[in-house]
C-alpha cells in the first residue's frame, strides 16, 4: 500500500466514520459467525487487580478507561472551541446551543413518550447525542461543496451536544454516590487547577493526577469518563504553550482511529436472526430510539434554528441554505458513539440493550441516506 495513500486516508475527515462502520460491521459479522462464542469470551475475559476494585472484564476496561480518551478530547474540543474557536465569538455561540439543546430535548421528550410506564424509559437519554466523527465524515463524503459555515455549524452543534450528553450521564446516570470518593475527585481536580496556575505546562505531572481523579471517579458512583471531561475543561488553551491544541494533535488520532472503533467493536455485537429482528421490531424501545433519533433530532435541531433566526436569538450565516439546514438536522440523527455508550450504562436487561441497538443502527442508517441525498442534491444544484 503505497505510503502517499495512507496519509491521504489518515489525513481525510471520512477516515474516522469509514472505521466506526467497519469496525460494527466486523462485529456483526463475527458474532454471528460459528466463531461467535469467541467474540462473546473475548469481551468477558477478566483482567485487573480485585484488591483495587478494578476486576473488570475487557468490555468494561473499554467502556471505562479507553473511552476515557474519548471524553477528554471532547473536552479538549470544547475547550478549544470556547477559547479560539467559533463558540469564542458571542454572537457565534446562541445559535448552535440552543440547536444542540433542541436537539437533545427534543429526542429525549419523543423517547419517553413511546416508552412511558415501561423498564425501557429509563433509556431516555439514548438519542440524545451526535457522533461528530460519523456526522462530519458523511457530510464530506456526500457534500464535498457545501460552505465551510455548514461544517463549522455541524461542529459546533455536535460539540455542544456531546457536553449536554456528558452532563446527562452524570446526573441521570449515577449510582450509589459516595461523598468520599467524590470529594477526593474534586481535590484531584483543584489540584491540576493548582498546577496550572503554577505555570506547569509540562503534560507528564499530570498524568498521575489524572489517574488518580479517574480511579476516585470511577469508586464514587458517577462514570469513570467523566473524568476526561473534568480533567480537560482547566488545561491550558491560550497564553504560552497552547497545551489544548498538543493533546489535540496528540490524542485526537488515538481517540478517532483506536478507542471509538475499539468501543464500537466491543458493543456492536447483536446477534441478529429473523426471531431477533422480529422480537426488537415489536418492541416499544426500537422504535423510541429510531423515532428520537430521526424526528426528535430532525425537529429539535431544525426548529431550534428556525425559532432562534427568526426571534434574534441567533444569527445563520447567510450562505447556509433551509436545505443544509434540514440536511444538519438529519446528521444529527448519527448518535452513534455516545448513544451507545449509554445505552450500555441505562440498561442491564440484554434484551433492552440488544433491541435499543437495533434501533439505534437502523435510525443511523437511515438517517446517513436521507442526509446524503438532501444535502447532495443542494451539492449538485449549487454547481448549476
Amino acid at each position: 500500500m503505497p505510503i502517499p495513500f495512507v496519509r491521504r486516508f489518515l489525513a481525510s475527515e471520512t477516515t474516522p466514520g469509514v472505521l466506526l462502520v467497519a469496525a460494527t460491521v466486523i462485529a456483526l459479522i463475527w458474532v454471528n459467525s460459528p466463531a461467535g462464542s469467541a467474540y462473546d469470551g473475548l469481551w468477558h475475559t477478566v483482567v485487573g487487580p480485585a484488591s483495587l476494585g478494578l476486576e473488570l472484564d475487557l468490555r468494561h476496561w473499554i467502556n471505562d478507561a479507553v473511552m476515557t480518551v474519548f471524553f477528554f478530547v471532547i473536552g479538549l474540543e470544547l475547550k478549544q472551541e470556547l477559547v479560539n474557536g467559533e463558540l469564542a465569538r458571542p454572537r457565534n455561540v446562541a445559535l448552535p446551543v440552543l440547536a444542540a439543546i433542541g436537539g437533545a430535548v427534543v429526542p429525549a421528550l419523543v423517547f419517553l413518550a413511546l416508552t412511558r410506564g415501561s423498564p425501557a424509559a429509563a433509556g431516555w437519554g439514548v438519542p440524545m447525542a451526535t457522533d461528530p466523527a460519523f456526522a462530519v465524515g458523511i457530510l464530506a463524503l456526500v457534500a464535498r461543496r457545501v460552505p465551510a459555515a455548514v461544517r463549522l455549524l455541524l461542529l459546533a452543534i455536535a460539540t455542544v451536544d456531546d457536553v449536554l450528553a456528558v452532563i446527562v450521564i452524570a446526573i441521570g446516570y449515577s449510582r450509589h454516590l459516595s461523598a468520599v470518593w467524590l470529594g477526593l475527585a474534586v481535590g484531584g481536580c483543584l489540584v491540576t487547577v493548582a498546577m496550572k496556575r503554577y505555570g506547569v505546562q509540562s503534560i507528564w505531572p499530570y498524568l498521575p493526577v489524572g489517574a488518580g481523579i479517574w480511579y476516585a471517579t470511577m469508586q464514587s458512583g458517577v462514570h469513570a469518563t467523566l473524568a476526561g471531561v473534568a480533567l480537560a475543561l482547566p488545561t491550558p488553551a491560550a497564553g504560552g504553550r497552547d497545551v489544548v491544541d498538543v493533546l489535540l494533535r496528540r490524542l485526537g488520532p488515538v481517540s478517532a482511529f483506536a478507542a471509538v472503533p475499539v468501543f464500537a467493536l466491543a458493543n456492536t455485537g447483536i446477534r441478529v436472526s429473523t426471531e431477533s429482528l422480529a422480537g426488537a421490531f415489536t418492541d416499544r424501545v426500537t422504535w423510541a430510539v429510531s423515532a428520537g433519533l430521526l424526528v426528535g433530532k430532525f425537529l429539535g435541531i431544525t426548529g431550534a434554528i428556525t425559532l432562534a433566526t427568526r426571534s434574534g436569538l441567533g444569527h445563520l450565516p447567510a450562505q447556509v441554505t433551509a436545505r443544509q439546514v434540514a440536511g444538519l438536522g438529519l446528521l444529527g440523527a448519527l448518535g452513534f458513539t455516545v448513544a451507545l455508550f449509554i445505552t450500555e450504562i441505562a440498561y442491564t436487561e440484554p434484551t433492552l440493550i440488544d433491541h435499543a441497538k437495533i434501533g439505534l443502527l437502523a435510525a443511523s442508517l437511515i438517517a446517513a441516506a436521507a442526509a446524503g441525498l438532501v444535502l447532495a442534491k443542494g451539492d449538485r444544484r449549487s454547481d448549476g
